[in-house]
């Protein structure tokens, strides 16, 4: 069974710094994109950045510049570097992967459970 596990949500103050990582774990043949979304309180899952297996990335507008995406294949993690956050950037953040898993046939979408991260003076 695959599964996805986030860590490194909290509390942060204005300006600060966080750092979020998934680990991507079970019977794994080969991952495809991964990437970060973010939900807040009365709104829709966003997109806040993905990497793909050739290392491509994107980012909301949102947080260009500010936000680092990076994975390390050997690991089956990503992470998401966040720097100068603000708190509209305060919403519970999903991890995402497309894996296809051993013994399967094609490429699946799998979610973590979310990590809070709070940016409050």
């Amino acid at each position: 069974q695959v599964q996805l596990v986030e860590s490194g949500g909290g509390l942060v103050q204005p300006g600060g710094s966080l750092r979020l990582s998934c680990a991507a774990s079970g019977s794994i043949f080969s991952i495809n994109a991964m990437g970060w979304y973010r939900q807040a309180p009365g709104n829709q899952r966003e997109l806040v950045a993905a990497i793909r297996s050739t290392s491509r990335t994107n980012y909301a507008d949102s947080v260009q510049g500010r936000f680092t995406i990076a994975r390390d294949n050997a690991r089956n993690a990503v992470y998401l570097q966040m720097n100068s956050l603000k708190p509209e950037d305060t919403a519970v953040y999903y991890c995402n992967a497309g894996i296809r898993a051993v013994g399967d046939y094609e490429y699946r979408d799998y979610w973590g459970r979310g990590t809070q991260v709070t940016v409050s003076s």
